[in-house]
């Protein structure tokens, strides 16, 4: 079995992303490949690199 390879962000995409639902600052979770909304509970996935920003597309996260 293999792991599929993450593809780094671009640093500079990173510090202008923002929550869609909140609009606050996003974490990067580089061991799942998600940027984290901790105010709005979700983790976005990033696929190919692309951050899919899409609230349909996240997952819920508890603290």
């Amino acid at each position: 079995m293999t792991s599929a390879h993450q593809s780094p962000v671009d640093p500079k995409l990173l510090e202008i992303l923002v929550c869609p639902v909140t609009k606050d600052t996003l974490e990067y979770d580089r061991e799942h490949g998600e940027l984290i909304s901790r105010k709005a509970g979700l983790a976005y996935p990033i696929r190919d690199g692309i951050p899919i920003m899409l609230p349909d597309e996240a997952r819920a996260i508890e603290d």
